[in-house]
């Protein structure tokens, strides 16, 4: 999870260079890299995104791994490998100086200047679909293990994968009284960015038997405070170790939060971005935890 190419500051991520790059690997040469589907040389594979990282994981593949992107912070042992930088702020150089016999990239890997580069190189590079459903999550299994030459085993985690997700999917199946939430990535300078429709937050509202209170927009924006008191959200939700923190008393403070439903009663739910946000092996433990945090007695386990 991470996640966004406007608010790459927000990670604490820095821009390599790009320019010129081209020019100091243009001796390599060129090939359709990203049309490749399988890695013909698996010893060395540098995986950009934590979805793609923990699925490789999950797989039992992880020896094939030489680094891994700045979003991949689980499983814990990941954060012993190289780190390449942040998955929206790629520097070539930096993907490079690993040098990989494969590059396995979450789509949305940038920025595009430089994922182009790493494409025109000799290095293969397989880039893995992003779908905030449940569906997207079984296909992002069955191709990283179709990369990594082990279908077999990338067809039982998603089998296994896919009756967890259903799982979770029933327990919103009764709920009638839907709460309304608002996702806010930050808040700073007090201007709130909050999630609109096709985005990982509003993916994970919607698994977990919520409606997102922002239907007006795609992607993140900035909201107006008459957006957000028109929006009227039962509850916010935040990721925790996400960037800098918005503590409870700034986001209440808010004039135009405190004046919703989930300003007045102080609702709040955070939970870790990657976890959150991630979908991958682990979501329908996410989509568990929020549904209990949203409903608690409304659902059984």
């Amino acid at each position: 999870m991470a996640l966004f190419p406007k608010l790459a500051r927000v990670f604490g991520s820095i821009l390599g260079p790009v320019i010129g790059i081209s020019l100091v690997f243009a001796a390599q040469p060129a090939r359709a890299a990203e049309d490749a589907a399988v890695f013909a040389d698996t010893s060395k594979i540098v995986a950009i995104g934590g979805s793609i990282t923990e699925i490789v994981y999950a797989l039992g593949e992880q020896r094939h791994l030489a680094a891994r992107d700045s979003t991949s912070r689980y499983p814990e042992a990941a954060l012993k490998l190289p780190d390449v930088g942040y998955m929206r702020q790629l520097s070539p150089e930096g993907v490079l100086s690993i040098n990989p016999s494969g590059i396995l990239a979450l789509h949305g890997s940038g920025p595009k200047e430089a994922v182009d580069v790493l494409k025109k190189t000799s290095i293969p590079f397989i880039e893995v679909p992003e779908r905030y459903d449940n569906e997207g999550i079984l296909e992002k299994i069955r191709l990283v293990g179709k990369a990594l030459g082990v279908d077999t085993k990338a067809d039982a985690l998603a089998a296994e994968v896919e009756t967890r997700l259903k799982a979770a999917e029933k327990r919103t199946v009764l709920i009638k009284d839907r709460k309304r939430i608002l996702f806010i990535l930050s808040t700073q300078g007090g201007k709130v960015l909050a999630s609109g429709s096709h985005t990982a937050a509003d993916g994970i509202i919607r698994l977990a038997g919520g409606v997102n209170a922002i239907d007006g927009f795609s992607g993140y924006k900035q909201l107006s405070d008459e957006a957000i008191i028109t929006a009227r959200p039962d509850v916010i939700l935040m990721m925790n170790n996400a960037g800098p923190a918005t503590s409870d008393e700034e986001l209440f403070g808010n004039p135009s939060i405190a004046s919703t439903p989930a300003g007045a009663a102080r609702k709040l739910i955070r939970m870790d971005g990657g976890y959150l946000l991630g979908f991958g092996p682990r979501t329908a433990g996410a989509i568990h935890d929020l549904v209990v945090s949203l409903y608690g007695g409304q659902v059984t386990d």
